[in-house]
């Protein structure tokens, strides 16, 4: 025997109804947008977390500096995250950018130095390290490490080494450099105060490049320290502190100095 109940099925009717109608105002008035957009099918685990580095080498020393703020977006992560790290055989080495990567690479190269100690019983050269960085970073260069490298030693000879490195490890020898989110605020003040691009000496009547020199160690302390201090006024991703590591043939030496910290 079949029940029929008239007030439930009028009721089933309406429903149905009002949800077609409700599918069709989406279809044309809500989704036509959204289905016009691509769907994006990638991974993207990156993210920049502010914070700049500089290096400078000197006669007889190397100077690798960098601040402590850490951010994302426009907010503070940490105001004392440091990224230089002094990892042992008068090496300093820097890795900014995306921070989890820049604690990763620091910790491999730290791994690979001892198993070097291990293998050779004797201290790595700055050369070498440089090097070794290159291998890291493009063994990784199908998902690289999202940082900006620079490494502070002292070379053979004595004198101050400075190498920089792009995130798939291409690098070079420089007297100076600047990464992170305020390189392009630093690098011209460097070029005009340790590089001396573009300007010519002075007792040349205009006809010679002006020779680069190398920077006292209280000059350089001082440059660092007005480098930032300008970067710190300009750039939100920079700031609240100062570190400043120097390595010497008699070891390695830290310095801290306060910045802004809004």
């Amino acid at each position: 025997m079949n029940y029929y109940y008239p007030d439930f099925t009028r009721a089933i009717h309406k429903f149905n109804n009002t949800s077609m109608q409700q599918s069709t105002l989406l279809n044309t008035e809500y989704s036509t947008d959204v289905q016009q957009e691509p769907i994006e099918h990638r991974f993207n685990p990156y993210q920049d977390n502010g914070g700049t580095i500089l290096g400078i080498a000197g006669e007889d020393f190397a100077v690798l500096a960098g601040d402590t703020r850490q951010t994302v977006g426009y907010s503070i992560d940490s105001r004392y995250e440091p990224k230089v790290h002094n990892v042992g055989d008068n090496l300093l080495l820097s890795a900014n950018g995306f921070s989890a990567d820049g604690v990763q690479l620091v910790k491999v190269f730290q791994n690979q130095l001892k198993w070097y100690h291990f293998d050779n019983n004797k201290d790595m050269s700055v050369d070498s390290a440089a090097r070794l960085i290159q291998h890291l970073l493009y063994g990784k260069r199908m998902f690289p490490y999202y940082v900006s490298t620079i490494l502070a030693g002292l070379d053979k000879e004595g004198k101050g080494a400075i190498y920089s490195f792009d995130p798939v490890g291409s690098y070079e020898r420089e007297q100076c450099r600047a990464g992170g989110a305020a390189a392009s605020l630093i690098m011209p003040f460097l070029d005009n105060q340790v590089n001396f691009k573009n300007q010519m000496d002075p007792e040349s009547n205009g006809t010679k490049q002006r020779p680069i020199k190398y920077l006292k160690l209280d000059e350089v302390i001082q440059l660092v320290r007005d480098a930032f201090t300008s970067a710190t006024e300009r750039h939100i991703e920079v700031g609240d502190g100062l570190q400043i590591l120097v390595v010497t043939k008699d070891g390695v030496k830290t310095e801290y100095y306060p910045l802004k910290r809004d």
